[in-house]
């Protein structure tokens, strides 16, 4: 799975929408989206945030961590 796959899967099993999630980590919902469709990908800071978020690794988040 790719950060973006892994991206959506958390946010659905929260039941956020991408504009929730976007407010909550400071970014716009068209960022959320183009990173889950795999147009863009997340800076550094921005995958930390979402670890936050989370409550996951960076590691988990790159796919690198199960």
């Amino acid at each position: 799975m790719n950060i973006g796959q892994i991206i959506k899967e958390l946010r659905t099993e929260k039941e956020l929408s991408q504009a929730q999630l976007a407010k909550e980590i400071g970014v716009s919902q068209k960022a959320i989206d183009f990173w889950e469709r795999g147009i863009n990908e997340p800076k550094a800071s921005y995958i930390v945030a979402l670890a936050d978020y989370f409550g996951v690794t960076c590691g988990y988040l790159l796919g690198t961590e199960h």
